[in-house]
């Protein structure tokens, strides 16, 4: 008997390429979530001013699980910089 897997993969592995929205950032005048990829939307964040950086939501389409925590679908502030120390090309660099 085969058991089953319903991670598609590397149960670690992180789908940069899954839809995320990264939320109660200003563009312009306004508050727009911007929709794009989880992987575009950290590095959004990492070139945002740091105070936009804690005022910042991110929601991914599916929930992440990080080293040593739980599976979560919504980062806000520095719990998106703990994603950001996880992508791929050396994320944490870009963080400063």
């Amino acid at each position: 008997m085969t058991e089953a897997s319903w991670s598609g993969g590397d149960a670690g592995a992180i789908a940069w390429t899954m839809s995320a929205s990264l939320e109660d950032v200003p563009r312009g005048s306004e508050q727009v979530p911007e929709v794009t990829s989880l992987e575009k939307a950290v590095r959004a964040w990492q070139a945002l001013a740091p105070e936009q950086r804690d005022a910042a939501v991110l929601t991914s389409e599916r929930p992440v699980t990080l080293p040593g925590e739980t599976p979560v679908d919504r980062f806000v502030g520095e719990a998106i910089g703990r994603l950001a120390e996880q992508l791929p090309g050396g994320g944490a660099s870009a963080r400063q």
